[in-house]
C-alpha cells in the first residue's frame, strides 16, 4: 500500500497548521549546557541537567494531539495572578471541582495534581493496600499499573475487547469463576491466598468499555470498581458519563488531553463520605486549625495549583466546540479509510458517544503497523504505536495474567494518528 497517499491526506487535513509548531530557528536554541540554572560550580555532574535526548522530542509537522487555547485562558489566568492566590488556595479550585462534578454528573469532584495521583488515591480508598490484587487490562498506559503498585499491590491482567480496547467483561468473569472465592465478604484469589480488591478498567483513547457489564461482575464477587476514565472526558456510554459507574472514577489533564490544565487530574465518586476523605489526604491529611499544623494520618500534596485550575476551567467552556470538532475529524478519516483496504478506522462502540481523544486505525499486521509508522514519521506526520502490553515491561513480567489473545492482536496493529482540535 502507497502510505504517502495518506500521509498527504492528514497534512491537507490539517492545513494550514498552527505557527506553535513551527522549529523554533537555530538561534533560539542555545547549546543545552546554557539551560543549567546554576553556577557550574555548584553542579557536580551538570550532564544530568541536559533535557531529554533528542529522539524523544520529536518536532513534527503534525503533531498527535496539541492543546488549543483559544477562549478565556489568559484572562483567568492574569485574575488568578493578581488575586496572588497562584498555589493550591484560590477560587478557581472550586470552581473547577464544581464545574467537573456537574458536566459528569457525578455528586463529587476532587482535583488533583496528575491522573496518576487520581487513580493511586481512589485505588487506596477503594480499599487496596500492600500484596492485595487489582484487575485490570494489559492494554494501557503504565500509570495504570503503577498506580496499583505504590499502594503495594500487584495487577491481575485479563484480556480486552477488539471493539471496545477496553477490559473484557467475558474474560474477567472467566478470570473470577476460574480462580476466586468469596471468604468473609471478601473476593480471594484461590492461587495466590491474596484479596482481590479492586477491577480497574480503562476507557481507551476515550472509547468507553463495556463498563455496565463489569460493574454488574464485579458486584456480584464484592469487587470495588474504579474506572481510569483518564482519557474519556465527554465521553458517554448508555448516556451516562464515563467514570461515574464505579466506586470512582478518574480523570486527567495532561498537556496532551482534550482539555488540559497543564498537568491534573480528578477523582470522581457518587460517595459524600469518601469525597472528603479523598480531599482530606491529597491536601496532606491537615486538620482545619487557625493556626497549628496538625495532621491525623498519612496524607499526600497531590494538590492541584490555583493557577493549573483556572486554566482548566477556561479549557472546560471549550470542551463542547473541541469534542464537536473532534468528531467531524474522526469522521473525516472513516470516510477516507473506509476506502482503503487492509486498513481500519476505529470507530466508537455501540450504545457509546465517544471523545474520539486519540483516533487510531488497525493495520494489516505487525510488519505493515511498522512500516507505516516509519513512513508516517519520517515525513513530518506524527504516529505512534499502541502501548507494549504491561506484562512485557520488566516491572510487570511476573504478574499473573489471563490469556490475552485480543491484547497481542490490538498491539501488534494499533496506531495512533494526529487527532489535534482543529482551529
Amino acid at each position: 500500500m502507497n502510505y504517502n497517499d495518506i500521509v498527504a491526506f492528514i497534512k491537507n487535513t490539517f492545513t494550514p497548521y498552527p505557527k506553535s509548531y513551527i522549529p523554533y530557528p537555530k538561534s533560539y536554541i542555545p547549546n543545552p549546557i546554557s539551560y543549567i540554572p546554576y553556577p557550574k560550580s555548584y553542579i557536580p555532574n551538570p550532564i544530568s541537567y541536559i533535557p531529554n535526548p533528542k529522539s524523544q522530542l520529536p518536532n513534527p509537522t503534525i503533531p498527535l494531539h496539541e492543546p488549543k487555547f483559544i477562549g478565556n485562558e489568559k484572562e483567568y489566568l492574569n485574575e488568578c495572578i493578581d488575586s496572588t492566590f497562584v498555589s493550591s488556595v484560590g477560587k478557581f479550585v472550586d470552581e473547577f471541582e464544581k464545574r467537573i462534578a456537574e458536566y459528569t454528573g457525578s455528586k463529587y469532584a476532587v482535583v488533583t495534581v496528575n491522573g496518576t495521583a487520581a487513580l493511586q488515591v481512589a485505588l487506596r480508598l477503594a480499599g487496596v493496600s500492600e500484596n492485595d490484587e487489582v484487575i485490570t487490562q494489559p492494554l494501557t498506559f503504565v500509570a495504570t499499573c503503577n498506580a496499583i503498585k505504590y499502594l503495594g499491590a500487584n495487577p491481575v491482567f485479563v484480556d480486552v475487547d477488539k471493539d471496545t480496547l477496553g477490559l473484557s467483561p467475558e474474560s474477567l468473569e472467566r478470570f473470577l469463576n476460574e480462580n476466586s472465592v468469596i471468604e468473609n465478604n471478601k473476593c480471594v484469589n484461590k492461587k495466590t491466598n491474596n484479596k482481590i480488591k479492586a477491577c480497574l478498567p480503562m476507557h481507551t483513547f476515550g472509547h468507553p468499555c463495556k463498563i455496565d457489564k463489569i460493574v454488574e461482575i464485579c458486584d456480584k464477587y464484592n469487587i470495588p470498581v474504579v474506572e481510569d476514565a483518564a482519557e474519556s472526558l465527554g465521553s458517554f456510554y448508555k448516556n451516562k458519563h464515563t467514570g461515574t459507574f464505579g466506586l470512582f472514577g478518574t480523570l486527567s489533564f495532561n498537556g496532551n488531553k482534550i482539555i488540559t490544565t497543564g498537568g491534573g487530574g480528578m477523582i470522581l465518586t457518587n460517595n459524600e463520605q469518601l469525597a472528603r476523605k479523598a480531599k482530606h489526604i491529597t491536601t496532606t491529611a491537615k486538620v482545619p486549625h487557625t493556626y497549628e499544623y496538625i495532621h491525623d494520618e498519612l496524607g499526600y500534596n497531590y494538590r492541584m495549583p490555583n493557577l493549573n485550575a483556572a486554566l482548566g476551567c477556561a479549557q472546560l467552556e471549550q470542551l463542547p466546540k473541541f469534542i464537536e470538532n473532534k468528531r467531524e475529524l474522526a469522521e473525516k478519516y472513516k470516510r477516507y479509510f473506509e476506502k482503503l483496504d487492509d486498513i481500519t478506522f476505529i470507530s466508537e462502540p455501540e450504545n457509546s458517544y465517544s471523545n474520539y481523544w486519540l483516533n487510531a486505525i488497525i493495520l494489516k499486521d505487525k510488519n505493515e503497523r511498522d512500516n507505516f509508522l516509519k513512513i508516517t514519521n519520517e515525513q513530518g506526520v506524527m504516529t505512534r504505536p499502541i502501548w507494549k502490553l504491561m506484562y512485557k515491561l520488566e516491572m510487570y513480567k511476573d504478574c499473573l495474567r489471563q490469556d490475552c489473545s485480543n491484547a497481542q492482536w490490538l498491539e501488534d496493529r494499533v496506531v495512533n494518528i494526529p487527532s489535534s482540535v482543529r482551529v
